[in-house]
């Protein structure tokens, strides 16, 4: 991505459920973005905050934390397949790649708790921020047999119903982590939609 972009990449090294759960990753990504604004040699015009799966998620709620502090103005975020919602966990969908079981698993690791209650926030899972208006421009990309396919649309949606300049990239027939595989002509334009948002946020 850094070749790609000519640009710097920070990819940091957040603590991992269930050892450190919620809010520890999303604590250590804050703390690497506060290092980067602070940094004299970024500009703090052209910082995007992108993520993959559960990355995504994370991503999201470090820019809903990032708006709500007022610490920097994003130049956009970046979305991928992102892990959004708790509630997703209570469904009995079959999809290929990241299964139901993986999907409750994962989600009772971060959360140290059982998805799907009231008492999670939006920054543990962003699709619950009920007004998205505000945040910076969006690229959200997701296959249509990936289990987080609903949850990202629906939140592309009312990024754009919130007055957010939001492209929404669907795969048809794309399940989670489908890019993974090497040669894959399909996983090769997804990701050069991914660089191609990222590159307009940057200017």
């Amino acid at each position: 991505m850094a070749t790609s972009l000519g640009a710097v990449v920070a990819a940091v090294d957040y603590r991992l459920a269930p050892e450190s759960p919620y809010p520890a990753a999303l604590d250590d990504c804050y703390a690497a973005l506060e290092w980067l604004v602070a940094n004299p040699g970024i500009d703090r015009r052209r910082i995007v905050v992108a993520g993959v799966s559960a990355g995504g998620g994370l991503a999201a709620a470090l820019t809903l934390r990032c708006v709500d502090t007022g610490l920097v103005n994003l130049a956009g975020q970046v979305l991928q397949y992102p892990m959004l919602d708790d509630r997703t966990a209570l469904k009995s969908t079959s999809v290929l790649g990241w299964t139901v079981n993986d999907n409750r698993f994962g989600w009772r690791a971060y959360l140290a708790s059982d998805p799907g209650v009231d008492a999670v926030d939006d920054y543990a899972a962003p699709a619950r921020r009920r007004d998205l208006a505000g945040l910076p421009p969006t690229w959200v990309g997701v296959g249509t047999a990936d289990l987080f396919h609903d949850e990202d649309v629906d939140f592309a949606a009312r990024l754009q119903a919130g007055g957010v300049p939001t492209q929404l990239e669907v795969i048809r027939g794309a399940f989670h982590g489908f890019d993974v595989a090497p040669g894959n002509k399909l996983a090769h334009a997804f990701k050069a939609a991914r660089l191609a948002a990222i590159r307009r946020f940057l200017g």
